[in-house]
């Protein structure tokens, strides 16, 4: 198989060519060395083309209807002329084999459009290490002409604040649960969204979405006692009738303008800039030390140690940072910069 260049892949991905753009998204989401020096030049070389897609995290209570909503607007969003992107952060792929649209078949429709890129999980890693490759499978998706960008959570738990530190607006959708609406949602994600929609609002439903929308909104005014705060609205939709959905892209769409207007969009995207700094430093160190030869000696020795109640989890995690430390060449400032004067 022809590998390309760095250059090529950049060079394709500006044009739009589907295979160099999947190519240089299995590149990115690569987790070998020699991989990821090849990634971030191609991220480099992509940079200018990149920053200009809404960017919406999407995330929802089990059942609400996630990817079947994802399949109507984002149909609906192509009919606009938009070409669109679906990603996802799974961290739970690597233990369930499941991944983004694992039920791929509810976006049959959007799947056999052609201004869309659905681009599965990858398959097992952590956290970081998956929501590294998601945000930078975006910045090639959008250096390649996607203007709108859908990350889904697919996992639970923190997968929600690893999508909020790479979107613009948190889109929350949940559902009408017979009198108990607010089940399974947590204080955190709810802190989280700027669009909160009840999805499966028809038929029977549509009733009572509408009246667990008013008692969410009701609910919302007392996470903040700040009058000034903006809250989050919260819609009715159905992604079977398509009733709503022009509503909540609306609300995506004055939620982003918002930003733009109080000077929060740069401001929210310079500290995600931040966020994910810091993000890559942890996932090279942790990645540093899963291959560090003395690390890799060992690591099943103090495992079984451990697991046995022989040695607790604090004095191994000191002995596995001592041996890392000791594979690590120190290496002075005044060896980088030369003496320092004065």
């Amino acid at each position: 198989m022809r590998k390309y260049t760095v250059e090529e892949l950049a060079a394709g991905v500006v044009a739009n060519s589907r295979p160099l753009v999947a190519k240089a998204i299995t590149l990115v989401e690569s987790s070998r060395p020699q991989d990821r020096a090849r990634a971030r030049r191609l991220l480099v070389a992509l940079r200018d083309h990149t920053g200009h897609a809404v960017r919406v995290g999407i995330s929802g209570v089990p059942g609400a209807g996630k990817s079947t909503f994802i399949d109507a607007m984002g149909r609906r969003l192509i009919g606009r002329g938009h070409r669109v992107a679906v990603l996802a952060v799974d961290p739970s792929s690597s233990r369930t084999g499941g991944s983004i649209l694992g039920d791929r078949t509810r976006m049959g429709e959007l799947a056999a459009e052609e201004n869309v890129f659905i681009r599965p999980s990858p398959s097992g890693g952590h956290l970081g290490g998956v929501a590294r490759a998601t945000r930078e499978s975006m910045l090639v998706l959008e250096a390649a002409g996607y203007d709108v960008v859908l990350v889904e959570t697919v996992g639970v738990g923190q997968s929600e604040v690893a999508v909020a530190d790479m979107v613009d607006t948190f889109l929350l959708i949940t559902l009408a649960r017979a009198g108990d609406q607010l089940q399974g949602i947590k204080r955190g994600i709810l802190e989280l969204a700027d669009v909160i929609t009840v999805n499966k609002a028809d038929g029977e439903h549509e009733a009572e979405a509408r009246v667990a929308a008013r008692d969410l909104a009701s609910a919302l005014r007392l996470i903040s006692s700040d009058p000034q705060a903006r809250r989050p609205p919260v819609l009715t939709s159905s992604s079977y009738t398509g009733m709503g959905l022009d509503e909540v892209w609306q609300a995506v769409l004055d939620h982003r303008a918002y930003l733009e207007s109080h000077g929060g969009l740069a401001a929210r995207r310079n500290a995600q800039q931040l966020e994910w700094l810091w993000s890559l430093v942890e996932d090279a160190v942790l990645d540093g030390v899963r291959r560090s030869p003395r690390v890799k000696a060992i690591r099943h020795d103090i495992e079984t140690l451990v697991s046995h109640g022989e040695l607790s989890a604090l004095e191994g995690s000191e002995q596995l940072i001592e041996a890392f430390i000791a594979d690590v060449p120190v290496v002075w400032p005044h060896e980088v910069a030369g003496p320092v004067s004065g």
